[in-house]
């Protein structure tokens, strides 16, 4: 396991046996608890855009009586903004690899996670069927249109949905009340960066409502990201300060529960 566990590139920290801990990108492990879940005793769920699969063994391990993970491992059917370079889009999709990642996992877990390829723009009740809960983490960065997404899940969520994703920080705190959000497009598939207001009403605009207060996250880095010394010249650029707060806190999330209208 340590020998398959040392080839790949790894998103999420899961330790898959005593001492046997994936060096991943982000340790979501402290901040699982920071979530707003509701009892998932008996849940069907939904984990959209799994990866190797954190959250959706989380929900297996609440007691979700059964866990769907999607994902899209294709990176050509990514939201790529046109003219992406080659090596840049060849570097991305080996960091996603073939979903090899979630399979090593799911065998050494013993669990019953079922994962389909599918990108979250095609989420179907007739395919899929519905789920009391929906799971969505850190994947409305990444999409061009994020709030037709959002309507997918809303056509396959009998329940509620948990979205949980990046924000903007400096707008947050610019632009408290007022939705907004920066846009990036350039040559990745890093599309918007809401404020927090801004992830609320992408929510509301996709049919949903609201249910309680949204929740700051911070996602730390794990040992397979790196990030730069503390150092005070990081505070004289946008880059420095967002790889400063990376290096101190985590980077920053929202945490949104709603159910549809």
């Amino acid at each position: 396991m340590r020998e398959e566990i040392a080839g790949l590139d790894w998103y999420h920290t899961l330790e898959l046996a005593p001492g046997v801990v994936t060096p991943g990108w982000f340790d979501l492990r402290s901040v699982a608890s920071q979530v707003p879940w509701p009892d998932l005793a008996g849940r069907r769920c939904l984990d959209v855009g799994t990866f190797d699969g954190f959250w959706a063994f989380e929900m297996e391990r609440r007691g979700a009586a059964e866990v769907v993970a999607v994902d899209l491992i294709d990176p050509m059917r990514w939201d790529w903004p046109v003219m992406s370079a080659e090596e840049v889009v060849a570097q991305v999709a080996q960091r996603k690899g073939s979903g090899r990642g979630f399979e090593i996992a799911r065998e050494a877990l013993g669990s019953s996670v079922k994962r389909i390829e599918m990108s979250v723009y095609d989420l179907d009740a007739s395919e899929i069927g519905e789920f009391d809960l929906v799971y969505l983490g850190s994947l409305l960065l990444h999409l061009r249109d994020p709030v037709r997404a959002l309507e997918r899940v809303r056509g396959v969520c009998k329940g509620e949905v948990i979205v949980v994703d990046a924000i903007d920080l400096s707008l947050t705190t610019l632009r408290p009340r007022q939705p907004a959000a920066t846009l990036d497009g350039r040559g990745r598939p890093w599309w918007w960066k809401p404020n927090a207001a801004g992830l609320v009403r992408m929510v509301e605009a996709a049919g949903f409502r609201v249910t309680e207060k949204p929740r700051r996250i911070y996602m730390p880095p794990g040992t397979g990201q790196s990030v730069p010394r503390l150092h005070p010249r990081l505070l004289f650029s946008r880059w420095g300060r967002e790889a400063a707060l990376l290096a101190w806190k985590g980077d920053p999330h929202q945490a949104v529960r709603a159910e549809p209208r």
